[in-house]
């Protein structure tokens, strides 16, 4: 089985903040109050030294004070995706195979969507309400191997894709794991060992 992260691995960014910069646009006087403590999030978050209990904490007010403000929160998902497909990296669609799994730290409820669009039928995130903008779960490090084996118990994972090691847990109990910089991508396990 061949499983790949998605923010900055397959897709060229993070979606969780190109999807609060895309309604910064649309409302920005609604949400400019939440961007410090949004973007300080994000900081921690790619430092990797955010706890799932602070997001769920402190984020999930964001979300749960801003969500009902938000009419039609699918449709904006899919015309989100229109304007942001295009950050898909061609490396993956040259190498795309049927049964691919995509375990993010991205919403379910946003990752859906970009899936379903490009054939990617096994897909793994957060689990966010999106309507009322509670999160019940953080796919995040630890938790990602959690969500893995809930799915699909010792399934092996022959290779895994990532940006970051903040992943390290599912490069632990992958066989070959390669670093994806870009469209450049570097072996840093194979068959169970790590190169030096």
């Amino acid at each position: 089985m061949r499983v790949f992260d998605f923010d900055n691995t397959i897709y060229d960014g993070e979606s969780g903040m190109d999807l609060f910069l895309y309604f910064l646009k649309k409302d920005f006087k609604g949400l400019i109050k939440y961007a410090p403590k949004f973007f300080e999030g994000f900081v921690k978050y790619k430092r990797g030294i955010i706890t799932i209990q602070e997001v769920m904490e402190d984020y999930g007010t964001i979300l749960r004070d801003y969500s009902g403000k938000v009419s039609d929160i699918y449709a904006e998902f899919e015309t989100f995706w229109d304007k942001n497909q295009g950050k898909l990296k061609d490396f993956y669609f040259k190498m795309q195979q049927e049964n691919d799994v995509i375990v993010s730290a991205c919403p379910v409820c946003l990752l859906k969507v970009v899936c379903e669009r490009v054939k990617i039928r096994n897909y793994i995130g957060s689990d966010v309400d999106p309507v009322n903008g509670i999160i019940n779960s953080i796919c995040y490090k630890e938790k990602k191997v959690e969500a893995f084996r809930n799915a699909y118990g010792d399934v092996k994972i022959d290779e895994f894709y990532t940006d970051s090691f903040s992943d390290k847990p599912l490069m632990d109990i992958s066989e070959n794991v390669f670093m994806v910089k870009g469209e450049k991508i570097r072996q840093i396990k194979k068959d169970g060992a790590y190169i030096q």
